[in-house]
């Protein structure tokens, strides 16, 4: 996922190839047989939108030896109301297209690996896909609407080489069980950003924690990189052949490496939760005024989180965000209990309304632990659970108990 570098690039080669003679060599005008394709595979960056990795689909004229890189990851900062689409999820994203070594210098200087896998496809194909991305660049075929993890610049890389394989690329992904879920993946790639990496953790629903496919955990690249390698095709011989003819390491990763696995949030959220409970309790018992700021500052952020939650979930196209049991631990009912929080310190107990009010979140957070013991997906949401339980339990008591 890359910000929009190359479009004045993209249109000048656009135009150059609508423009050029027949008798000029070029990608665009040359033989099928002439055709090599390859998948470029971009390491993750540093920045944010670059952890998730890149890539893009080379096609070469062996004659000419001009190459382009073919691309579905540009964007652009300043494109009217980005950010207000963003936070509805309607991001409008494009394709985009580089001579070779022009877009993969970009790569090299900021120090991102790039791998280059040289596909086995006949002419046929190599035409095919090579005809069907300058369809693709076109300005009225370029922009989609972008999706975290079903329609991004990996999964159209991987639906135009399906195509030119016939079908072949989706048959066998889709029969192989992937390795992770949307979220282990997202909680692996953002590990090196922690405040970031749990802010996704606690906004994302069960949608997230759904087995995969290896076809559908193809929307990280370097996954797409790793699972072509297994991939065979038809060798026109009535035999198979691996869809990977050359696998070569362009220029090699200068930036930390993303862990294997996904971090387990478990124990530091409990250690968290139960840290900020002692303290509560610990100021209820000697600085009530220290109580009150503290809860205080809870059911501020618990009912900010939910209003979130909420909106994500009612007015966005953020799928991945709906349904999230966090909701039950975390919400705007929270702030009900902030004029008896200040009573508190004073040592004044709730009224009968408030104790409803914590009735009811407390049996909220029941059922939340108890949607864990139903049968099917479960949102995998233990680490906010561990989190949450001992800090309402600790307001509850201590809300209820004069100093």
């Amino acid at each position: 996922m890359t910000p929009l570098r190359h479009i004045a690039l993209a249109l000048f080669i656009a135009i150059s190839w609508l423009l050029a003679s027949p008798t000029h060599a070029s990608v665009a005008n040359a033989p099928a047989a002439n055709l090599e394709i390859a998948l470029i595979t971009y390491g993750p960056g540093e920045t944010y939108w670059e952890r998730f990795g890149h890539d893009a689909l080379q096609v070469r004229d062996t004659v000419s030896g001009e190459s382009v890189n073919f691309n579905y990851g540009e964007f652009d900062f300043d494109q009217e109301n980005f950010f207000l689409n963003f936070a509805r999820g309607r991001m409008n994203y494009m394709m985009g297209a580089a001579l070779s070594n022009i877009d993969e210098s970009y790569y090299i200087e900021t120090g991102r690996s790039i791998t280059r896998q040289r596909l086995a496809l006949n002419a046929a194909q190599a035409g095919a896909l090579r005809d069907f991305l300058l369809w693709n660049l076109r300005p009225e075929n370029s922009h989609y609407g972008y999706d975290y993890y079903v329609d991004n610049c990996a999964t159209r890389v991987r639906n135009a080489l399906d195509q030119a394989l016939g079908g072949a690329l989706k048959a066998q992904l889709a029969a192989r069980p992937g390795g992770m879920t949307y979220r282990q993946q997202t909680l692996r790639l953002m590990s090196n950003q922690p405040a970031l990496m749990l802010v996704l953790d606690l906004g994302l629903g069960p949608y997230a924690d759904h087995p995969l496919t290896l076809w559908q955990e193809s929307f990280i690249p370097m996954v797409l990189q790793r699972a072509v390698e297994n991939v065979r095709i038809d060798d026109g011989k009535g035999g198979l052949q691996p869809l990977v003819s050359d696998n070569r390491i362009v220029s090699a990763n200068r930036l930390d490496t993303p862990p294997a696995s996904a971090p387990d949030l478990r124990g530091p959220l409990a250690l968290a939760g139960l840290g900020i409970a002692l303290l509560m309790l610990l100021a209820r018992r000697f600085w009530p005024t220290g109580f009150t700021l503290l809860g205080s500052l809870y059911a501020l952020a618990a009912g900010i989180v939910g209003l979130v939650l909420l909106v994500l979930w009612t007015l966005t196209a953020h799928h991945s965000a709906w349904a999230n049991a966090n909701l039950l631990l975390f919400n705007p009912l929270a702030w009900l209990l902030l004029p008896s929080l200040w009573r508190a310190r004073r040592g004044i107990t709730p009224s009968r309304f408030i104790d409803g009010v914590i009735a009811v979140q407390l049996l909220a957070t029941i059922v939340a632990v108890l949607l864990h013991l139903l049968p099917g997906v479960v949102q995998q949401n233990q680490p906010w659970l561990l989190f949450a339980l001992p800090i309402w339990l600790m307001l509850a008591w201590r809300l209820r108990r004069p100093c």
